[in-house]
């Protein structure tokens, strides 16, 4: 019989990691209802004008908590969020890489640091707002997809170590947002299902993205480069290949007669390439720092599916072994922008079998 992470523990006492917005806030209150001795945790991650983690979101979160009679309280990891998300953030763009720092924040500071604290507060486990479905087998446990499609957010959470899974709860795992919302209502807690301040990815970026935060930590990098056709043709000139990823096509500052997509960035020679849209398709990818979500990889070679973006339809996949430690994917049908230095997720139908990072790809061609 398997336990799934919509339960607890009779009166357990169960930390809520708590951002302020609509899932978390219905979480929160879920758990009080059934009885559970629930304390709100929300991260201090980074400073003022954030869209998450920051000093606004704690007194929203203590608003929430001072309504439901939970005690609350504040953690303070913003240098932890320094070294560990924003550092490689920047250096993956100064090296032509597309970031995924959500996926790194979960495994070390919301399921790692955030766990830690909660523990040395006597809980027994750390629930979030996550959509996504957990179950306990006699082999461990297994992660899969939310049963609300259009919200699931197994693919930020396919680092997490059995350790950190065996102390999670997401009770939203069957929930659908239309759901959580008629709950928040009915309940009459403050927030909405159109609050700005839900929980995202990029959530430390203002509404001016990543290019001016990269260049106030890095103002090197905006270093003027060619920008090349396929062929090697010079199109035009760019001001620094953090401005660009794989598969972009606005923005990139060439006039020409068909429309054009970024194919690759060339950190070495400061180059962007460009293609037609078939030249931006990829019929395999390798794969490095592969996480398995039961601590031990299956037999190669095997298939499987593979997403290689949060927004991605899995596409079908021969696992094989690689150089260097890697994997490689070889894709039953070419993917269009598949982006060194984001996440590859592996699944079973809805099973999260684990995943890494997109090392290299390989064209149609």
């Amino acid at each position: 019989m398997s336990a799934s992470s919509e339960s607890a523990p009779p009166a357990s006492r169960i930390a809520v990691g708590m951002s302020g917005g609509l899932d978390s806030s219905v979480v929160a209150a879920m758990l009080r209802e059934q009885g559970h001795d629930v304390i709100g945790l929300t991260l201090h991650l980074f400073k003022e004008g954030s869209r998450c983690c920051s000093i606004e979101d704690i007194q929203r979160a203590r608003r929430i908590c001072d309504l439901l009679d939970i005690p609350h309280a504040s953690i303070n990891l913003v240098d932890e969020f320094e070294e560990t998300i924003i550092r490689p953030f920047i250096e993956a763009y100064a090296t032509g890489r597309t970031p995924s720092p959500c996926v790194l924040c979960n495994e070390y500071i919301k399921f790692g640091a955030l766990q830690e604290r909660a523990m040395q507060l006597g809980c027994s486990h750390v629930a979030t707002g996550h959509y996504v479905r957990l179950e306990q087998r006699p082999d461990g446990w297994h992660l899969f997809r939310a049963r609300d499609a259009k919200k699931d957010q197994s693919y930020f959470l396919h680092r997490l170590s059995q350790a950190q899974l065996a102390r999670s709860l997401f009770p939203l795992a069957g929930w659908s947002k239309p759901e959580v919302a008629a709950y928040a209502e009915e309940n009459k807690l403050p927030v909405s299902v159109s609050s700005k301040d839900e929980s995202q990815d990029l959530c430390f970026l203002t509404d001016a993205g990543h290019v001016p935060f990269v260049e106030k930590y890095r103002p090197e990098l905006r270093t003027a480069g060619a920008i090349l056709s396929s062929s090697g043709q010079r199109l035009g000139t760019h001001e620094g290949i953090h401005r660009f990823t794989v598969g972009q096509r606005k923005g990139i500052g060439v006039a020409a007669p068909e429309r054009l997509y970024v194919k690759a960035l060339d950190p070495a020679e400061n180059r962007v390439i460009v293609g037609r849209r078939d030249e931006v398709f990829s019929s395999s990818l390798d794969i490095e720092a592969m996480h398995w979500i039961s601590g031990t990889p299956p037999p190669l070679p095997f298939a499987c599916s593979v997403r290689v973006r949060y927004r991605h339809e899995a596409a079908r996949c021969r696992i094989e072994p690689a150089a260097e430690g890697r994997l490689r994917a070889r894709l039953d049908e070419p993917q269009f922008a598949v982006t060194p230095g984001q996440a590859a997720v592996l699944y079973d139908g809805d099973e999260v079998l684990g995943g890494g990072w997109i090392a290299t790809t390989e064209g149609t061609a």
